[in-house]
């Protein structure tokens, strides 16, 4: 095993837009890329390895011979544990929900999705959909959804650059208008839409709605910034890295490398680093990897010291 330099599935969508093209080196020949899965090995879009031995291969054929790269932590997951995305917002995504482990696993024989976002870049008055403004119960979110009145209900929190949210399955939310961000969440594509502002796709449909389970699984109650919401200034920061989250999903942190960092890629979790600004360079296992914005590199876990030199800022994941 070495360190693999990642190439990302692409999806575009009625909502996306360009930037992770122009300005993150996203490659695809769609119309836009509203969604980059740069670590991800879900059926639905798996990255592809594109240096050494497993150059050309998708992370999930890698993973299946061999899923000790994934580290002790991950043992107890019955699938890669997680994936991560760049999400670019040109428009307003759906309304949606996603269910927990207990409800997708019997509904969907899938994981559940718990996911975080971390604000890469928004426009100046650019917000999120998070919860409700008031507990109602789910005969009220049913009869909102179904009177076009729901949006009367729900929480609209304005961002900017740099913040951090943690959104628990079960949770009511939206990436509005304007918004780039990186998503880190569980390995899963189960997206219940509940209100997807009447918009229809090129050949006149609207999209699915999914009303039934969205209304079981939702909490119909206010986002709690109290369980892991806003990024706040208390979380630990030491040598340039700010742990944003720390769950029993993941561990997540945004590193700041002014000239030089050093972790470790030990045995019980792989690290993945995904270049966010700036250029630098990763040293592991003896090899050397450029790293620039929108780059994305998987450490498997055992590799040992990693040291990356430069200018550049990465968001750091691990179980």
């Amino acid at each position: 095993m070495y360190p693999m330099i990642l190439k990302p599935a692409v999806s575009s969508a009625i909502w996306g837009g360009r930037r992770l093209i122009n300005e993150y080196g996203v490659e695809t020949e769609k119309e836009n890329a509203a969604e980059a899965w740069v670590l991800s090995c879900h059926p639905n879009g798996s990255a592809t390895v594109v240096n050494g031995k497993h150059a050309g291969r998708t992370l999930k054929s890698v993973y299946e011979e061999n899923k000790e790269i994934c580290g002790k932590n991950c043992e107890r997951f019955e699938d890669f544990p997680i994936l991560i995305k760049f999400i670019d917002a040109m428009d307003n995504l759906s309304i949606q929900v996603h269910p927990d482990d207990e409800y997708a696993r019997g509904k969907e024989n899938s994981a559940g999705k718990t996911e975080c976002w971390y604000i890469l870049d928004c426009d100046e008055n650019a917000c999120l959909i998070l919860g409700f403004n008031e507990n109602i119960d789910a005969a009220t979110f049913k009869k909102a959804i179904e009177n076009d009145t729901l949006l009367e209900y729900v929480n609209k929190v304005k961002i900017k650059k740099g913040d951090f949210f943690f959104i628990e399955s079960g949770t009511l939310h939206a990436i509005c208008k304007g918004v780039l961000l990186v998503e880190v969440q569980q390995n899963s594509d189960i997206t219940y839409r509940v209100y997807d502002y009447n918009r229809t796709t090129a050949d006149g449909k609207q999209r699915e709605l999914h009303i039934p389970k969205a209304v079981d699984v939702t909490n119909t109650i206010p986002y709690s910034f109290k369980r892991g919401g806003r990024i706040c200034k208390a979380h630990e920061v030491y040598s340039g890295k700010e742990k944003l989250i720390s769950s029993e999903l993941f561990t997540v942190s945004k590193v700041k490398v002014a000239d030089f960092y050093e972790t470790t890629a030990d045995e019980s979790s792989f690290v993945s680093l995904l270049a966010i600004d700036g250029e630098g360079s990763l040293e592991c296992l003896g090899e050397t990897i450029l790293l620039k914005k929108g780059g994305s590199v998987f450490i498997p876990a055992g590799a040992g010291k990693v040291k990356v030199y430069g200018d550049i800022e990465l968001i750091e994941t691990r179980i």
